[in-house]
């Protein structure tokens, strides 16, 4: 592993800035995992991020790499990708940053079709911009900007995504983080818009306010949640309340979006 570290990670710039506890850099070691498996040229893949903890990612990677602005990342990767379709394009991008301020273009990819591997770091609160609820963050829950807990209800990304149209959705933990990996794999192998939530743990913004305590109580407690989808499917509503269903959610085919814009090109040239 330690191989695969030096070959995909710009060393210079670690230690990294992640909080004690913090599941990014599981993630981030999961996603290394799939990209040596597929076997990605390093020089035609590009990693896109947007703004917040987990889009610090892309500035650990040695790929062709894009920090955005905030909200902005899968604007950035459709260009790349319509520019370069033959690139392997991947979006990291957080809870907030994918759904709150980038929601409008999360929805827009995901009906396109846009063949691109969007993975998103859900740690259920905005942690490098001071603590604030997103989105993702469940009702009841406690954060800066609601601190006797959240009264609006929160997104389940998965099912957003489904209903937008995107054509693989798959969720799992940083506890299951093999799973993680085989989940990204299958995720890049679709022709696509694929979106894999990493379900992952902030225990200084969001363990510590909720009382939930530090990383290692935050990863057993994903352990003790999950359910896979072949569980789930056995379960009722009510002994589902409260679970996380991971795994393969959905899978469909649809046309891509770039192969039909370069048929619309073509036409448009014989015209």
């Amino acid at each position: 592993m330690l191989s695969q570290l030096e070959t995909y990670l710009r060393m210079e710039r670690l230690p990294h800035i992640w909080c004690p506890g913090c599941g990014n850099g599981i993630v981030l070691g999961s996603l290394v995992r799939a990209i040596h498996e597929l076997g990605l040229d390093q020089d035609k893949t590009v990693i896109v991020s947007g703004i917040g903890c987990s889009s610090r990612a892309s500035g650990y990677l040695d790929f062709n790499t894009l920090h955005t602005t905030h909200g902005r990342a899968l604007a950035f990767a459709t260009g790349v990708k319509l520019a370069r379709p033959e690139l392997n394009v991947f979006v990291l991008t957080g809870d907030g940053d994918a759904t709150a301020i980038g929601g409008n273009h999360f929805i827009h990819a995901a009906r396109r079709n846009i063949d691109l591997t969007v993975v998103v770091f859900n740690n259920n609160i905005y942690g490098m911009t001071g603590g604030q609820y997103s989105p993702l963050t469940p009702a009841g829950r406690r954060a800066t900007t609601a601190p006797f807990g959240t009264i609006e209800r929160n997104f389940d990304i998965a099912q957003l995504a489904q209903a937008a149209g995107a054509t693989y959705v798959a969720r799992s933990t940083t506890y299951h983080s093999a799973m993680l990996t085989n989940l990204m794999v299958a995720g890049v192998r679709n022709k696509g818009l694929s979106v894999i939530e990493a379900v992952t743990a902030c225990p200084v913004q969001y363990g510590r306010r909720n009382k939930l305590g530090g990383g290692a109580e935050m990863i057993l407690w994903q352990k003790e949640h999950a359910v896979t989808v072949k569980q789930a499917e056995k379960m009722s509503p009510e002994e589902l309340d409260g679970k996380i269903v991971i795994g393969e959610l959905h899978r469909s085919e649809a046309p891509e979006y770039t192969a039909m814009y370069e048929q619309l090109i073509q036409k448009a040239q014989e015209k």
